[in-house]
């Protein structure tokens, strides 16, 4: 299936009135990733300012900080660059757009809304068999699902929740981060290896229960700040975690199964925490066999604020020089069956995954397996010797 990239479909509901900053491949010789901002339909290029998402990162105000960025250069409009995003038919003399962030760790939120806990908790019970997930399911609603949703993490009440549910024999340990005191708080890849939109997204070969999972991403300076937001799908293999929690690294941290994008926005006067907190993310999966699925759900739901996801992840024991990029956990797993009934949803090859939100775009991505996918080669230290082979640190 054909993956399309438009303008309309990219951009925020607004367009490009607010302060959006990314990274695009600018060939030549050498040729190399260049940091790019978004102004009237033009991809322009501010390198020469900013050789890294973190140079911006670190600034006092990152808004400020690329609306003041001088020695700007246009690589094309933003419809020809979207257009040649895509690998397949990509001309390699001609820019394309990557994954919006580069130095900042990768880290990832879970079980942050009640119906990704209750998945998670019927995951660990199931042992990885997606047949046995519909009897786990209504019996969880009907003598915890009520709670969870009324409880607040870390509370008296989330305390003697969990002691009822100990009492009952149905405690996890995702209960222990849902309505615990300690969010749980993951790394979901190593920095440089997110792919972008209108890229292939990997799945590991061996798994046969999986799924997206549409995520607004914070962005966090060093100092800890939220400064912006993005969207991401945190692919997840619902049958190895399901086996085992200690298995979470190979579950999440596969060739290209961390999608980011298409664009941070930064904070302005156009967008800011509060538009965050309400934002609705919307998901979409089209297979080649006909498949279609629609939902979503709203980060009001959340049962953490992001202000306090961000600051269990950056603290005075946790440092992030070079800035963060936080999944805030998935609001929305997709339970429609697909092949046989009471097996719900798993991926196919060429799914086509849309997650889009008013104010952030849409993140647009396919499907396939992580060893069909190209390697991840383009590292820290290759960033590093491309940058200064052009003259940009």
């Amino acid at each position: 299936m054909a993956l399309d990239l438009t303008v309309a479909d990219t951009l925020p509901k607004d367009g490009d009135a607010g302060t959006l900053i990314g990274r695009a491949w600018r060939p030549g010789r050498p040729g190399g990733p260049a940091v790019v901002i978004v102004d009237k339909g033009e991809v322009i290029d501010i390198t020469a300012a900013a050789p890294t998402i973190a140079h911006v990162l670190e600034s006092e105000s990152p808004s400020d900080f690329v609306r003041r960025a001088g020695r700007r250069e246009s690589l094309g409009s933003l419809k020809d660059v979207l257009a040649n995003t895509p690998r397949q038919g990509r001309d390699e003399i001609r820019p394309w757009l990557l994954a919006p962030c580069d130095l900042q760790a990768l880290k990832a939120c879970g079980v942050t809304f009640v119906d990704s806990l209750l998945e998670r908790v019927i995951e660990e019970r199931a042992k990885g068999d997606p047949s046995r997930t519909d009897a786990i399911r209504a019996d969880l609603a009907k003598t915890a699902g009520a709670d969870l949703a009324a409880v607040k993490p870390g509370s008296p009440e989330a305390e003697r929740l969990k002691a009822g549910l100990i009492e009952r024999g149905l405690w996890s340990q995702y209960l222990e981060v849902g309505i615990g005191p300690y969010a749980e708080v993951f790394t979901k890849a190593q920095p440089m290896s997110a792919v972008g939109t209108g890229a292939d997204i990997g799945l590991h070969p061996e798994s046969h229960w999986n799924n997206p999972e549409p995520e607004v991403v914070l962005v966090i300076a060093p100092t800890g700040r939220i400064v912006g937001a993005t969207l991401g799908n945190d692919v997840n293999l619902r049958d190895f975690e399901g086996r085992s929690a200690l298995l979470l690294g190979r579950a999440k941290d596969n060739n290209a199964s961390c999608a980011i994008g298409p664009f941070i926005r930064l904070f302005d006067e156009t967008f800011g925490l509060e538009d965050l907190r309400q934002a609705e993310v919307k998901l979409s999966i089209e297979g080649t066999d006909g498949y279609r699925l629609e939902g979503g759900s709203s980060m009001a739901k959340i049962s953490r604020d992001v202000t306090d996801l961000a600051g269990q992840a950056l603290s005075r024991t946790n440092q992030f020089p070079d800035g963060l990029m936080l999944f805030t956990g998935t609001m929305f797993v997709p339970l429609q069956d697909r092949d046989k009934p009471g097996e719900g949803f798993t991926h196919k090859t060429g799914d086509i995954v849309r997650i889009s939100a008013g104010k952030l775009g849409s993140l647009i991505n396919r499907v396939d397996w992580s060893d069909r996918l190209p390697p991840w080669e383009f590292g820290i230290l290759e960033l590093m010797r491309n940058l200064a082979a052009r003259g940009l640190l």
